[in-house]
């Protein structure tokens, strides 16, 4: 028996964990169904694009996006300890306070930005920012870029001439503008949820952390939650909790469970054959995704990143880094950004944009026919197009349908346009 159990170790499940296993009369169970965070392909911060073609993300097909043509993309997650956190780029990038603000407004009481700013600060250790806004004494590590390419400053600079402000601080509150992202490093290794929060729990006696384990359904009795029925080394097995089962399962991951459980909406569950243990309409509504759109340009020669493709390269790389621990191979590549306007009566920034002085370097995008190049990744950070996650079947072994509706509202569309546009204009620069 244990007093909390979390279904999820990503970047959510991670800081869950850790946090509940402070009180040491607490006894918290950890379920996640990646493996741990053995790859030196996470820690290292280039190399993390490697982790795409590895069995470290979860990927779901999507249902047909008829907005673009019919297109069954895919939809990847984290499937490793620390999630996201593991296998992303690195960016670290928060909301804006009408964000959070928004949220209360909506009846989420507590969760306005003076509410949160608080616990961002206390999660963060700043190695440059302080103040009003940072924290420096938190797990989480956080730094400039050690490495930063001289394309990406070029870009930075090309963004300036069209009359786009420099922005020092994309989490001081107002992101509008150009600049450098900060990025979840430390010591030149990537600092996850993992990283931060779990591997210093990891000697607490009260913490049990299992890995290759996926949860099959929530446990509900007499209305509660007691544990979680999962499936390990061959056999379904039973977990119950005495305080809380807490499921940190991602965007899909987690209605997914719920549904399974029984938690949805009940007309959907009766079609599908769930015995409904509680008719709640919202569950895997209101799916939201920021689409975005590659712009790849061909360099005249080897000035980008993809030069270290080569072996010669590869090793100047791997001796910089191991004498001084900077280099090409601290880079999360996606070193530069923007956040702008998708639209003239935009209050708000509506477009993120992501340079990375290589092709090819995201799946899912073209390296040029030289192998050298630049892309830049235009992002509809606020889109108003809804989907949804919906079972196909019973059986926890089948994905369920996602669709996230891309470009279903016209306003996406003219904003990516506009992204588009603005993207191409920093690039003729």
């Amino acid at each position: 028996m244990y007093d909390y159990i979390v279904v999820g170790g990503g970047s959510a499940g991670c800081t869950i964990a850790s946090r509940l296993s402070e009180d040491f009369d607490s006894k918290v169970l950890l379920l996640e169904q990646g493996d741990r965070d053995w790859s030196p392909y996470i820690h290292l911060p280039v190399t993390y694009y490697k982790t795409s073609k590895s069995n470290m993300l979860t990927r779901y097909k999507l249902e047909p996006q008829h907005h673009q043509g019919g297109v069954t993309p895919e939809f990847v997650q984290g499937r490793v300890l620390g999630g996201g956190s593991s296998v992303n780029a690195m960016v670290y990038m928060r909301g804006i306070p009408s964000d959070y603000n928004q949220w209360e407004a909506d009846g989420c009481t507590g969760w306005g930005y003076d509410d949160v700013l608080p616990y961002f600060k206390k999660a963060e250790s700043n190695e440059r920012f302080s103040g009003d806004v940072h924290g420096t004494e938190g797990p989480l590590s956080v730094s400039d870029q050690r490495h930063t390419h001289y394309l990406t400053k070029a870009w930075v600079r090309a963004a300036q001439e069209l009359g786009i402000n420099f922005n020092p601080d994309f989490n001081s509150g107002d992101q509008a503008g150009v600049g450098f992202y900060q990025v979840t490093m430390k010591d030149g290794l990537r600092c996850s949820a993992a990283a931060a929060y779990l591997k210093p729990a990891r000697k607490r006696k009260n913490l049990t952390v299992q890995t290759k384990t996926k949860a099959l359904r929530i446990i509900i009795e007499n209305n509660r939650a007691v544990g979680v029925e999962y499936f390990h080394k061959g056999q379904v097995t039973r977990a119950m909790a005495s305080q809380e089962v807490v499921v940190c399962s991602g965007a899909i991951g987690s209605p997914h469970l719920l549904l399974l459980s029984g938690i949805g909406p009940a007309d959907h569950l009766k079609e599908i054959g769930v015995d409904v243990k509680h008719d709640l309409p919202g569950v895997g509504q209101n799916l939201q995704d920021h689409f975005d759109m590659f712009l790849i340009y061909e360099l005249t020669g080897a000035h980008s990143y993809d030069k270290y493709k080569k072996l010669r390269w590869q090793a100047w790389a791997g001796l910089q880094y191991a004498l001084f621990r900077n280099g090409p191979v601290t880079s999360n590549v996606c070193e530069g950004g923007l956040c702008w306007y998708g639209a003239e009566d935009d209050k708000l920034p509506t477009l993120q944009y992501h340079f990375l002085p290589g092709a090819g370097v995201e799946e899912g995008s073209d390296s040029t026919p030289s192998g050298n190049g630049c892309t830049t990744n235009v992002y509809q950070s606020r889109p108003r197009s809804r989907g949804f996650v919906k079972l196909r079947s019973a059986d926890p072994n089948v994905f369920p349908a996602v669709d996230p509706r891309y470009c279903a509202e016209e306003y996406d569309v003219e904003c990516l346009a506009e992204g588009v546009r603005i993207g191409q204009e920093i690039l003729q620069q």
